[in-house]
C-alpha cells in the first residue's frame, strides 16, 4: 500500500515511523518504489552528459569531421548540461539514432521526465516610487557619478545585511534605462531569482527577461531572441546571463559577488564576476559588485583604488544587526547533550514558537549522516567510483554519493568484519528528525537538494514558508542568503566549523561569509531578531569576527595570511588538473607536463615570470566517477604571457598520442 495511505491510519507521524522501524528490523516489511501509484501525466525523454564536460569536448573534437552531429550534440550538452531529446535534435540537426549511439558509447544517459508546463509569470501590481535612506542615497549618488563617466570601470557596494542594496540597484537601473541603455543583474542562486523577479517585474514589467539553467532550451532561446531584438533590456539571471546580448549595455550588477557559484565548473571555466568586469570595460558600462561580505580580492581592489567603493553600514529600517550568541558545543557534550540542537537553541526555538515567530536553521550537509563506520574494524562504506565515503539517507534507507550519484542499500552489518555500523556526523535529514522529537507536532520545512525538484521548486517552498507561517525552515546554502522574511526573528548556524578547516585558502572567508549571511536573515522586520552560532571552537578568530559582524577586522587579519601563503590578492593560483581512468597514466602525464613547463619557465624568454610550480599532487577528491585526478599549482602573477604558455602546453598535450585517455584543464583561482 502507498505510504501516504498507511500514515493516515496512525494518530501521529512518530507512531507510524516507530511501527515501520520495528517491522523492518524483524524483516516483516519492505519498501518498494515500484509500487508507487502510476499517473497518466505525459513524460519526455531527457538526455544528459554521463561523463565530464572535458571528456565530452575531447570526444567532440575527434569526431568533428567523421561524426559532426555527434560532436554538435555533445557540445550543446556541455553548455546546457541536460535537455529534452527532441529539442537537442532540433537545435543540432541530429536524430534519435545519434542520441542512442552516444548513449551506447557511455557519453550520455537518457531518462524519462515528467513534462511540466512552463510556469506563468506571477501578475505583480506596479511598484510605487522608491524612497532611499541617507546612506542609500549617498551610495547611489557615488555609483551614478561613476556610471556617467566615459570609462566607468567597476565599483564595490559594501552594505551590511538588510541595508537595502537592492533599492540602490533599482535606482541605478532606472537611470540606466532613462539614458537608453540596458542592464544585467546576476544572482548566485536560482532560489533568489523569483524573489527579485517580483520586484523587477513590478517596476519594469515586460522589459525584464530571466535567464537561468532551470529553463528549457527552447525557453532560453526565445528569451535570448527577445534580448537581442531589444524587447527586453533588463536581464536577471544566474552566471550565464553575463553573456546576454543586451543592446547598448550600460550597467552590470553582480549581487552577492563573493559566492562560489559564479565560477563555472565545466568548460569554458569562467568566473562570471571577472567576465562582468571585463565586459563592462569593453562596453564602457559600470560593473557593480554588491555584498555584505565581499571577497578579500574585491575589497583589496577597492581599498587600493582599482575599484570604486561605497559603504552602507546600517540597516535600511534603522534597526541594529541581530546580536549573535556563540554556543560552545564541547560544553554541550560535557553536559550530556549529544544532539546537534544545543540547549540555548532549543530554548530560543520554543520561545519563537510561543510568540508565533519563525526561525531559519542552516547546515551545509544534506542526508542523515555524513557516513557510516564500523565500531569493530573502523571501515567506512566508500563510493566505488569516488574517493569519498557514502552519505547515509534515512528517508530511503540508502547510501548515496553526492558527487557521482551512486546509490546502494545500507548493509545490515559491516561488509568487512560483520560488525555493527554506526552513524557518524549529522545532515539535514537527521536534524529534521531531532527537531520532530524535541518539538512534537511543530512544522519543519526542509530545503536541500533532496527536497527541491521540478515540482517542489525553490519558489514554491519559500511561498509555503511565508504564507503558511511554517515555524522552522531548515536548509543548506539555499537558505543562507538573499532571503527577506519579516516574521523570521531567529537564525542559527548549526555547525560553524564545517567549512572552517577545509584545504581551500578561502576557508576562513567562506566561513565568515556564511555566518554573517545566515545571521542577517533574522530581524529584518519590525520584530527584531537574534542569531545563534554553534561551534566546537568558540575562540577561533574568524568565528569571533563573524559573530561581531566585523568584516573590517576580518579583512585586516586575513590579508597578511594571504600574503604569506602567496595567494590572491597578492598572487594568483593557476591550477592544471589531469584526469583519466588509469591512475598511473594520469601521474605520468602530469610529471611530463611539469618537466616541459619547468624547462620553458627557465628559458630566456620566460625569465621575467615569477612562478612557483607545486606538484603534481592528488586533488582533494582524488577520484571522481572512476576518474583519477592530480594537479599542478602555479603560484604566480597572472600575466598574459604566462596564460598563453599554459594554453599552448595544454593544446600540445591534447595532441600527444602517448597521453591518450588523459585530459587536462586549467583553472585560475578556482575552488576544489
Amino acid at each position: 500500500a502507498p505510504e501516504r495511505t498507511l500514515r493516515q491510519q496512525f494518530e501521529s507521524p512518530q507512531t507510524f515511523d516507530a511501527a515501520v522501524q520495528a517491522l523492518r528490523k524483524r524483516s516483516l516489511l519492505r519498501e518498494d518504489a515500484s509500487l508507487t501509484q502510476k499517473t497518466n501525466e505525459k513524460t519526455i525523454k531527457v538526455a544528459a552528459l554521463a561523463v565530464s564536460a572535458e571528456e565530452a569536448e575531447q570526444f567532440a573534437a575527434k569526431k568533428q569531421i567523421s561524426a559532426p552531429l555527434q560532436a554538435a550534440l555533445l557540445r550543446l550538452l556541455c553548455v546546457v548540461g541536460a535537455g529534452p531529446c527532441r529539442e537537442l535534435c532540433d537545435l543540432t540537426g541530429a536524430s534519435m539514432q545519434t542520441i542512442s549511439r552516444l548513449a551506447k558509447l557511455g557519453l550520455i544517459e537518457t531518462h524519462e521526465q515528467e513534462q511540466l508546463r512552463s510556469p506563468k509569470r506571477e501578475a505583480v501590481p506596479p511598484a510605487g516610487p522608491l524612497t532611499l535612506s541617507e546612506e542609500q542615497q549617498a551610495a547611489f549618488d557615488g555609483l551614478n557619478r561613476q556610471m556617467q563617466q566615459e570609462k566607468p570601470g567597476a565599483a564595490l557596494l559594501y552594505g551590511v545585511t538588510g541595508s537595502g542594496k537592492t533599492v540602490v540597484y533599482l535606482r541605478l537601473i532606472d537611470d540606466c534605462l532613462a539614458a537608453g541603455r540596458g542592464a544585467i543583474v546576476l544572482v548566485p542562486e536560482i532560489a533568489l531569482t523569483p524573489q527579485l523577479l517580483r520586484q523587477f517585474s513590478a517596476r519594469y514589467g515586460a522589459r525584464v527577461a530571466v535567464l537561468h539553467s532551470a529553463l528549457r532550451i527552447s525557453e532560453r532561446y526565445e528569451t535570448w531572441k527577445r534580448i537581442r531584438s531589444g524587447d527586453a533590456d533588463v536581464v536577471l539571471g544566474t552566471r550565464s546571463a553575463v553573456f546576454a546580448p543586451v543592446q547598448d549595455l550600460g550597467l552590470l550588477i553582480v549581487d552577492e559577488e563573493q559566492e562560489h557559484t559564479y565560477q563555472s565548473e565545466n568548460a569554458p571555466r569562467y568566473h562570471a564576476r571577472e567576465v562582468a568586469i571585463y565586459r563592462g570595460a569593453q562596453e564602457h558600462a559600470l560593473t557593480v559588485l554588491g555584498s555584505a561580505t565581499p571577497t578579500v580580492e574585491s575589497m583589496y581592489r577597492a581599498v587600493t583604488g582599482a575599484f570604486g567603493l561605497c559603504r552602507m553600514t546600517e540597516r535600511y529600517n534603522g534597526r541594529p544587526l541581530p546580536p549573535v550568541e556563540i554556543v560552545d558545543m564541547k560544553r554541550e557534550l560535557r553536559e550530556g547533550n549529544a544532539s546537534i540542537i544545543s540547549e540555548p537553541l532549543l530554548l530560543a526555538l520554543r520561545e519563537n514558537l510561543r510568540l508565533g515567530q519563525q526561525s531559519i536553521l542552516y547546515l551545509n550537509r544534506r542526508g542523515t549522516s555524513r557516513m557510516l563506520a564500523c565500531v569493530e574494524c573502523g571501515s567506512v562504506p566508500m563510493c566505488p567510483g569516488c574517493s569519498l565515503p557514502l552519505t547515509y539517507h534515512h528517508a530511503n534507507g540508502r547510501l548515496m554519493c553526492h558527487i557521482c550519484g551512486h546509490s546502494e542499500p545500507v548493509p545490515a552489518r559491516c561488509p568487512v568484519c560483520g560488525g555493527h555500523l554506526r552513524q557518524i556526523g549529522c545532515g539535514t535529514q537527521r536534524v529534521e528528525e531531532q527537531l520532530q522529537n524535541l518539538l512534537p507536532g511543530v512544522g519543519v520545512l526542509r530545503m536541500d537538494a533532496d527536497t527541491v525538484s521540478a515540482v517542489n521548486t525553490h519558489e514554491k517552498l519559500f511561498r509555503r514558508f511565508r504564507e503558511e507561517r511554517i515555524p522552522i525552515l531548515l536548509g543548506t546554502q539555499m537558505v543562507a542568503k538573499g532571503l527577506d522574511f519579516e516574521n523570521v526573528t531567529l537564525s542559527a548556524v548549526l555547525d560553524a566549523d564545517l567549512s572552517l578547516y577545509a584545504s581551500d585558502y578561502r576557508a576562513a572567508e567562506t566561513t565568515f561569509s556564511l555566518i554573517a549571511q545566515v545571521a542577517g536573515r533574522a530581524g529584518r522586520g519590525k520584530l527584531g531578531g537574534r542569531a545563534i552560532l554553534q561551534t566546537m571552537t568558540p575562540q577561533n578568530q574568524t568565528i569571533r569576527f563573524a559573530a561581531e559582524q566585523n568584516y573590517d577586522a576580518f579583512f585586516e587579519a586575513e590579508l597578511p595570511l594571504r600574503q604569506l601563503r602567496g595567494c590572491p590578492p597578492y598572487r594568483d593560483l593557476l591550477t592544471v588538473t589531469f584526469h583519466g581512468r588509469e591512475e598511473e597514466r594520469v601521474w605520468q602525464a602530469a610529471l611530463a607536463f611539469r618537466a616541459r613547463l619547468d624547462g620553458l619557465l627557465h628559458s630566456e624568454f620566460y625569465r621575467g615570470e615569477t612562478a612557483a610550480v607545486l606538484g603534481p599532487a592528488p586533488a582533494s577528491v582524488a577520484r571522481i566517477n572512476y576518474h583519477y585526478r592530480c594537479r599542478l599549482t602555479l603560484s604566480c602573477v597572472n600575466t598574459r604571457r604566462l596564460r598563453e604558455l599554459l594554453a599552448f602546453l595544454v593544446r600540445e598535450f591534447a595532441k600527444d598520442r602517448s597521453f591518450r585517455g588523459v585530459g587536462a584543464f586549467v583553472d585560475v583561482n578556482g575552488r576544489e
